[in-house]
């Protein structure tokens, strides 16, 4: 992106700057490099106190969930809370006046996480009823991954939902199966258990079921009798291969995609083809020497 030639760093292809617009000069030039860059020793010293004051943040609303605690020094978690609120309500306003699009920015994931990690406190203030509300303020905690430039590891994250998507037929297939399987075995129960030995309906059962073939075994429910005990080593066992399958379904489009994009980063400069090995010399079909994609 081209920007004015009064501004010292005429080109920026960073993301902050291609999606909300960064001021050619003035003020606002000098907010957005401390707030949005790291390039410099404001930018660098903003990150780290405001990867601080997260982290503190984040054990307050800890330690304030913690009863003893809160009784004890509950006082001073609000006081705590007001501040970082403050803090952090000073840093929203600071991003939405430092970049040319501000609603883009307000609208986007970051921005959204920024708003909800202050806007609890005031809902709170506002109406009682919206206490509960606070906890939410963990979703500060977000916030590292921008400041932090985890942001980088969102292509392997994406390469994940890709293989995900394009496994949802098998895996609701797969889920299908299973909730066939826990609802059958789960009314056998019922029907050999019976109500005197916990099992006082199909949705019990169900429950039971499920607990059971996850290898969870909560406990509470178990079954007395022979067959039902039968059944239930039965379910175990069946559990432990179940739970390979959605991982190796996965695994294996993870698989097939990784080996895709292999076969396409080698291309023939004589007959233009595409599709060989990632560690082919020469072109499968007319023989020439092949070249990095």
């Amino acid at each position: 992106m081209q920007y004015a030639a009064s501004s010292p760093d005429p080109i920026d292809t960073s993301p902050e700057v291609v999606r909300f617009g960064r001021p050619p000069s003035g003020w606002r030039r000098r907010l957005f490099k401390i707030v949005f860059e790291s390039d410099t020793p404001a930018g660098r010293a903003f990150d780290i106190v405001l990867v601080f004051v997260i982290l503190a943040s984040v054990l307050v609303v800890f330690l304030d969930s913690v009863e003893h605690m809160s009784a004890r020094y509950g006082r001073a978690f609000d006081a705590l809370e007001w501040m970082f609120t403050v803090l952090f309500t000073v840093e929203y306003l600071a991003r939405i006046l430092s970049v040319e699009r501000p609603l883009r920015y307000a609208t986007s994931f970051f921005g959204i996480v920024d708003l909800l990690s202050v806007l609890p406190t005031y809902l709170a203030v506002i109406s009682p009823e919206m206490q509960s509300l606070i906890d939410i303020r963990t979703l500060r905690l977000l916030r590292l991954f921008r400041i932090l430039k985890l942001t980088a590891y969102l292509a392997e994250m994406r390469g994940l939902t890709d293989a995900l998507v394009a496994s949802r037929r098998k895996i609701v297939v797969f889920l299908a199966t299973v909730f066939t399987i826990v609802v059958l075995l789960g009314t056998v129960m019922y029907v050999v258990e019976g109500p005197k030995n916990g099992f006082t309906s199909i949705p019990i059962s169900v429950y039971w079921a499920i607990s059971t073939l996850t290898t969870v075994g909560f406990g509470d429910i178990v079954p007395k009798t022979d067959i039902g005990r039968l059944i239930a080593s039965f379910m175990m066992l069946l559990g432990w291969g179940i739970l390979a399958v959605p991982t190796g379904i996965v695994t294996a489009e993870m698989t097939h995609r990784r080996f895709a994009d292999a076969m396409g980063k080698l291309f023939c400069p004589a007959c233009g083809s595409t599709k060989h090995s990632s560690d082919a010399k020469f072109c499968q079909d007319c023989g020439a020497k092949l070249e990095n994609a």
